[in-house]
């Protein structure tokens, strides 16, 4: 990292920002109700729930846009009572990125800096060198309309990072991307928060990136917390709350998934079989042993090898409940029903 600072393990500073029973209602509608969680320096926080969930509300409200009807925040020892100096201390990179599509990026970087007070040739030097950071320093004097999607992404992380924040907030920053593409950036948002030792907020729907780049989720539903913590503890809690978890899902070739019901339907250890929601080719199949006795790695085994025998390709096959996606479907189901 040009910027100089040093790198910073997961966890080991202070707290950038905490909030504290945060609520709003507008009239008698509660859009948000009691959010608590803090966010470490050098730690990415995934920020999760289902449409009407309450996340931009929260967001909003985090970032100084909304005043809340109760409850705090402080972001690098900043009471939320004060927002134009919260404003000073945090970035932001919004869904809609709102950039002249005529100007170069050095350009665009010049005049967010000189917004936050920088003289005019400070503002350009500090403009390549965060350029240089997201890997733009070759598209510096290029227009900003000629930038990819993937490109003009970095430059918005890069406009967030032009006031040398704290703590950094991502709305959906791998949205339209190819998968390589949302590889580098996720890259680049991991690398950013160690070297910068910045606290990043990332708001996904994507829930694999968020499992693989997060140090720490809040899981919304209906406007409450329904799980916070680390990514592992998240998993290991809801994992040992529900014996929902006792299922594997296999994923068939379309012409065989008919004959492999038939197959999974006739063993003993197998319950309930239907199909993935939303997931064409996938089976979710129910885990039975009635002894007890056999650990969960034979009966995935026998099933394994009925299918193989029938000689039905298998494609993937996964343990239902660990991962991410499993958990926010289980905490969300009465929103998503």
């Amino acid at each position: 990292m040009s910027h100089g600072s040093v790198a910073v393990e997961p966890g080991s500073s202070a707290h950038v920002l905490v909030a504290e029973d945060l609520s709003k209602s507008y009239g008698s509608r509660r859009a948000l109700l009691g959010l608590s969680f803090s966010l470490r320096a050098g730690r990415i926080l995934g920020f999760l729930g289902p449409n009407g969930a309450g996340k931009t509300t929260s967001i909003r409200i985090l970032t100084t846009i909304l005043e809340p009807s109760s409850g705090y925040f402080v972001v690098d020892g900043i009471h939320s009572r004060h927002p134009e100096r919260i404003r000073q201390r945090i970035g932001a990179l919004p869904e809609s990125l709102g950039f002249h599509r005529q100007m170069t990026g050095l350009e665009c970087l010049t005049f967010f800096g000189r917004l936050y007070g920088r003289p005019a040739a400070a503002a350009t030097a500090h403009g390549m060198e965060l350029l240089r950071e997201v890997g733009l320093e070759n598209r510096a004097k290029s227009s900003v309309g000629s930038y990819s999607r993937g490109m003009r992404q970095r430059l918005g992380i890069a406009r967030a990072l032009v006031n040398d924040p704290v703590v950094v907030f991502l709305d959906e920053p791998t949205l339209g991307l190819d998968p390589r593409g949302q590889q580098e950036l996720l890259a680049l948002v991991r690398c950013l928060a160690r070297e910068r030792g910045v606290g990043i907020v990332l708001c996904s729907h994507a829930l694999a990136e968020i499992e693989s780049v997060c140090d720490d989720v809040v899981i919304l539903n209906a406007g409450q917390v329904v799980a916070t913590g680390t990514v592992a503890e998240v998993l290991g809690n809801v994992q040992g709350q529900s014996a929902k978890r006792n299922a594997v899902r296999i994923q068939i070739v379309g012409s065989q998934i008919e004959t492999a019901r038939q197959v999974l339907e006739a063993l003993p250890s197998t319950g309930d079989i239907a199909p993935v929601n939303g997931n064409a080719g996938w089976l979710r199949v129910e885990l039975l042993d009635p002894t007890k006795a056999l650990p969960s790695r034979h009966l995935n085994n026998e099933i394994l090898n009925a299918l193989i025998r029938a000689e039905i390709p298998i494609l993937a096959f996964e343990a239902e409940g660990g991962r991410l996606h499993d958990v926010f479907l289980q905490l969300t189901e009465e929103t998503i029903q």
